[in-house]
Formats: C-alpha cells, sequence, structure tokens
C-alpha cells in the first residue's frame, strides 16, 4: 500500500518513513504543502498523512484541493493544535480523519489501515487467484486453507502483483510502489523478495503462480498457478 507523508518537520517526516516501509507500505515524502500537492497529482495513493501547519500552503488548502481535483485517497490529517473547530475544519475541507500531535505511532498506524480499509478503491478487500487468497485489510494470505508467513514486504510485493493479475509489472513499477520513488538501491532487491515469495506460496504447494517474463518484470497468474 502507497502512502504519501507531507510534513515539514524533517525528523518526524524520516521517522515517520522509516517506521511506515518496515509496516511494508511505499511511502513517498513531502515537506511543504505545493510539493504535496504535486506527488498527490502524479500518484496514486492509498492514504495521505498531511500536516496542517505546512509552508507555501496550509494543510487545509492542500486537501481542498485535492478533493477539489477528484482525489479519492484517504486523507488523515495531523496538527500541533487540538480543538474541535480545527477538528471541524480538517473535515469540512475533505480529510477522513484526523490525529493531534503528540500522537502515538502504534496508533497511527491502526488507523492508517482502518482509514485504507474504508476508503479502498482499487482492489476488493480480498483477492482469490485458485486456491490463493490474500486479503490486504489484514495482511493475511492463505494458500489451499494454509496460511504462508511472509514478512511486511513480502506481502507488499504479492499485493502489488495481485492487484495486476494477469498482467507483466515492471520491476522498477515494484520499487517505486513497494520500496519508494526515490529508491536508489540494488534493483535486485525485487528479486530477493518474488524469490522468497515462490519459496513460501509455489513451491510447498506445487504451483507456480509468481511467474518471471524474462526481461520484463513479473507476474501473477490469475488462476494461482
Amino acid at each position: 500500500m502507497r502512502v504519501l507523508v507531507v510534513e515539514d518537520e524533517r525528523r518526524l517526516a524520516a521517522a515517520l518513513q522509516r517506521g511506515l516501509q518496515a509496516e511494508g507500505f511505499s511511502v513517498d515524502v513531502a515537506h511543504d504543502g505545493p510539493q504535496g500537492l504535486w506527488l498527490a497529482g502524479e500518484h496514486d495513493y492509498d492514504a495521505i498523512v498531511l500536516d496542517i501547519m505546512l509552508p507555501g500552503l496550509n494543510g487545509y488548502r492542500v486537501c481542498a484541493r485535492l478533493r477539489a481535483n477528484g482525489c479519492e485517497s484517504g486523507i488523515l490529517m495531523l496538527t500541533a493544535k487540538d480543538g474541535e473547530y480545527d477538528e471541524a475544519e480538517a473535515l469540512d475541507t475533505g480529510a477522513d480523519d484526523f490525529l493531534s500531535k503528540p500522537f502515538s505511532y502504534v496508533v497511527l498506524v491502526a488507523r492508517l489501515r482502518a482509514l485504507i480499509r474504508r476508503t479502498g478503491r482499487r482492489s476488493p478487500q480480498i483477492m482469490e487467484f485458485g486456491d490463493l487468497v490474500v486479503d490486504p485489510a489484514r495482511q493475511r494470505c492463505t494458500r489451499a486453507g494454509t496460511e504462508a508467513r511472509l514478512t511486511s514486504r513480502e506481502f507488499a510485493v504479492l499485493v502489488h502483483l495481485a492487484r495486476r493479475a494477469g498482467e507483466v509489472v515492471p520491476k522498477r513499477e515494484i520499487l517505486e510502489n513497494v520500496w519508494d520513488a526515490a529508491y536508489e538501491g540494488d534493483l535486485n532487491v525485487v528479486e530477493v523478495h518474488v524469490s522468497a515469495l515462490r519459496r513460501k506460496i509455489d513451491a510447498p504447494f506445487g504451483r507456480s503462480a509468481v511467474e518471471t517474463v524474462r526481461g520484463a518484470g513479473y507476474r501473477l497468474a490469475a488462476d494461482g498457478g
């Protein structure tokens, strides 16, 4: 699941990015309102974590413009303020949820997951490919009724392939959606995670759902292999 964090406090933004990535999210970061607005228009995010007090364009205005432009991503607003009027303004401009600083990281992640479950648009809650079942909301995958123990990143790769089942998904697209748009590390990290998926959801069951398309990318068989 892909998340945009728009937060001008760089240390907080970096901490949120690291933490959410560890949970299996792909995370992009913007440090001001105009940059956040631009990124949200360029990419399709499952959720946006949006600070209210931003340079260039405050969170209320960013949120209002996103909704006016047809953005359907779930928006969770962050603010150092508190009080019912701030919360009401955030919701009135189009936010789906509101969290005051300082906040519990555990609560933030739980609220994000709940928000994505409520506002998810790109895929059904549960996806089935033969006897392979992928449940993004619960981060759970089963094959022939047996649960596959996947890491957060492996699960994120599987979900991205599942959303494009039957299609060839380029390695670079997986990197941008499961890691982040600015990832500059080893491209083979995708191959490592795909190999792990095969060991966990294919090999033990005599299946071949995850296919390598030489020179093009990877494809998840729509029938589960």
